[in-house]
């Protein structure tokens, strides 16, 4: 069983200012609600019981919202004193992790059966596995290689097939995983252009496996009018 999930949501968002202002953009508003909490209403009813909530910009908003507890599961946070990217705040929040666990996007929704995901990656013997979508939006997401047994054999930012499959910001960790990488503390790194080529350059055990639940990345104005629509209480 996961219990723990690390939420990045640290990210300036610049690219939702223009119509999320003085905001985090996790704690953007869909339907009168914050967006983050439709991700943990949802990893809650998955069975996540612990959150660690990795905040930085607007840091506050997010703190003084959910407090130390949310529903029936416990809340944590690390702050980011300085911008770490995504791989720099995971190495940062993940310290003292000893049991697999989850790591989210704060910007991103995708409904992943977690028990499929805990039986694949024990079937593979994975040390870090990513949930993956199709996506026909040419250039957007990284596109990910994957050999017949979900093995990951490439990652490619900004891929150019008019089908691909991309990552969906929603991934199962083994704390050994992180260990095998030594990346030093404290320092900024992107968990998607520095970590994960690197863990493959390793020869490591990193998987990938399709999901077709709903998706939704409120990172971009459209898309963040979209989530009005496709997510609901």
């Amino acid at each position: 069983m996961v219990t723990t999930a690390i939420i990045l949501a640290g990210g300036l968002g610049t690219r939702l200012k223009k119509v999320v202002q003085d905001q985090p953009k996790p704690m953007a508003l869909i339907r009168g609600r914050p967006f983050l909490e439709y991700q943990i209403d949802f990893w809650i009813s998955q069975g996540v019981t612990k959150f660690i909530l990795s905040v930085g910009y607007l840091k506050q908003t997010i703190i003084d919202h959910f407090g130390d507890s949310y529903h029936t599961a416990s809340i944590n946070y690390f702050v980011e004193d300085e911008p770490l990217g995504t791989g720099g705040a995971l190495l940062f929040a993940a310290q003292g992790l000893t049991e697999t666990f989850l790591v989210l996007n704060g910007d991103t929704f995708f409904e992943v059966n977690l028990n499929n995901l805990i039986a694949f990656h024990k079937k593979q013997q994975a040390e870090l596995t990513l949930s993956l979508f199709k996506s026909n939006q040419l250039g957007r997401y990284m596109e990910v290689d994957l050999a017949d047994d979900g093995k990951i054999l490439s990652l490619q930012s900004g891929g150019n097939k008019l089908t691909l499959l991309a990552n969906g910001g929603v991934y199962l960790v083994n704390p050994s995983a992180l260990k095998r990488l030594n990346d030093k503390l404290y320092i900024k790194s992107s968990l998607e252009n520095d970590l994960l080529p690197k863990f493959i350059s390793l020869g490591s055990g990193l998987y990938g496996l399709e999901s077709t639940g709903k998706f939704i990345d409120i990172g971009v104005p459209e898309d963040y009018y979209r989530a009005q629509k496709i997510l609901k209480d």
